[in-house]
């Protein structure tokens, strides 16, 4: 078993996964990510982009192939320690903010880190400072259910920073923001991500979103390919070309 190079901060090599009804998820990926780097996951829908998100940040135990973060062997982890890491080193936001209706803005901005044991009165600090950048930390007292979708989506994002994660998961992080909204969101992510090194793994078929990234990986039917043209935000899904790589 060869462990990743230095450089690498998450490292696969022949990936594979199937879903536990026996479809394929992932087919046969290698891949590295440096460490700072800001990685988009490219393709249309059904590609296989969360699959490999959630294989890369140890969501799903990988049964062919192997995953590494900082020379860790994710693939070998039973699920209490990929737990941890995912707790204290990962971050993820999801394409639907998940927010608990009981805690108020700040609170479930601030929740991630107390539940490391952060203190209340730090945690509260973090969070507001990204619910400040994300243009919602007047929302800070307000229920999810008294906010607009978009507000609910910059909360999740605020909490995914406020951790300090080293790296990333953003799996179509603003696939539900419209223009504007998106714009700032997707600046305030990454501007955050190279001040502070963090590693970005940001799954899209958007080919604007996939613009801000530093390097771009191309899936389609579970497969790494060359190419994929992603469509513009106002373009119809489904519109990918490729060709398979060598």
């Amino acid at each position: 078993m060869e462990a990743p190079p230095d450089n690498d901060v998450l490292w696969a090599r022949s990936l594979t996964f199937r879903h536990p009804d026996g479809s394929p998820g992932v087919a046969g990926i290698s891949l590295g990510v440096r460490e700072g780097e800001i990685l988009a996951v490219g393709g249309p829908r059904g590609s296989g982009k969360t699959t490999l998100l959630r294989c890369l940040s140890g969501q799903v135990r990988v049964r062919d192939g192997e995953v590494w973060f900082n020379s860790s062997p994710v693939h070998t982890m039973g699920p209490f320690a990929r737990e941890r890491l995912r707790r204290d080193r990962f971050g993820w936001i999801d394409p639907v903010p998940a927010l608990v209706p009981e805690l108020n803005v700040w609170e479930n901005a601030a929740l991630p880190l107390m539940l490391r044991g952060t203190s209340r009165r730090r945690a509260k600090v973090a969070a507001m400072e990204w619910l400040e950048r994300l243009d919602v930390g007047d929302k800070s007292r307000k229920r999810p259910h008294a906010l607009l979708h978009a507000e609910r989506q910059r909360v999740a994002i605020a909490r995914a920073l406020a951790t300090g994660p080293t790296v990333l998961f953003a799996d179509e992080p603003t696939a539900p923001l419209h223009r504007a909204d998106r714009g700032h969101a997707l600046r305030t992510l990454t501007t955050a991500a190279r001040s502070h090194g963090i590693t970005v793994v940001l799954a899209t078929h958007d080919s604007e979103t996939a613009a801000l990234a530093d390097r771009t990986v191309s899936l389609l039917d579970g497969r790494r390919v060359k190419t994929v043209h992603l469509p513009d935000a106002e373009e119809k899904e489904g519109r990918a070309a490729c060709s398979l790589s060598a």
